[in-house]
């Protein structure tokens, strides 16, 4: 394997954070007045942080939410999701057993997410994943999120390994982006959320059906300069 680094996404990759993401989201709906969203909608919204997740739940009226209108809906968001974050989210299968795979492997490993710092740290210790992290970008690390390419090669930096010797794991489309834009091979997995369309259109070297086949897949690609 010629790669020292892994970087993985974290909702929708590592943790199924979907149905605490659409209780907060509902729950913040309901403080200004309006009804709730179906769960499988609300996770279309999810992928490029908190303030867009909020302004396309308040867009789904007829009309553009106000800039006021979408601070006071991330003011609630955030309260309400501080209480129910990690609540029903679920690690999904194979990430522990994968985890584990690159580990043995001797490469360095990080979560690269949109999410907020304020959350990214708790919901890591709370599903037990923290251990496994030798670095954490979030989504207010740098300046830019993904899909900008800044957040992978600060997380490089952080490892002290080059872009070219690290893998990308994630589960969308800001994931593909930043990783092509990083030069960083990139994976995917199908059962996250790419913002409700399908994983094949995604521009990744290869699909994965789970953490445990993305390590089989590193070890086997063949050695590469630097």
């Amino acid at each position: 394997m010629h790669f020292s680094g892994i970087l993985f996404d974290l909702d929708g990759t590592l943790v199924h954070t979907i149905p605490d993401l659409a209780s907060a989201t509902n729950a913040m709906r309901s403080d200004m007045g309006l009804p709730p969203l179906p769960e499988d909608l609300i996770a279309t919204f999810v992928g490029k942080g908190t303030e867009q997740l909020v302004m396309r739940a308040l867009s789904h009226v007829d009309q553009a939410p106000s800039i006021e209108l979408v601070m006071r809906g991330i003011a609630r968001f955030q309260d309400h999701y501080r209480s129910l974050s990690g609540r029903h989210s679920q690690v999904y299968p194979g990430v522990i057993a994968g985890l584990q795979a690159f580990r043995s492997q001797g490469v360095k490993l990080a979560v690269v997410t949109n999410k907020g710092t304020e959350f990214t740290g708790p919901l890591l210790r709370q599903m037990g994943l923290d251990k496994y992290f030798d670095a954490v970008v979030c989504g207010d690390t740098c300046e830019r999120k993904k899909p900008d390419p800044l957040p992978l090669f600060h997380a490089c930096d952080l490892l002290g390994v080059l872009p070219s010797r690290a893998l990308f794991i994630g589960d969308s489309i800001n994931d593909a982006l930043a990783a092509r834009a990083a030069g960083i091979q990139v994976l995917a997995l199908p059962y996250g959320y790419n913002e409700g369309q399908p994983v094949q259109s995604l521009p990744v070297d290869a699909i994965v059906g789970s953490l445990i086949e993305a390590a089989q897949w590193a070890a086997d690609q063949t050695p590469q300069p630097a």
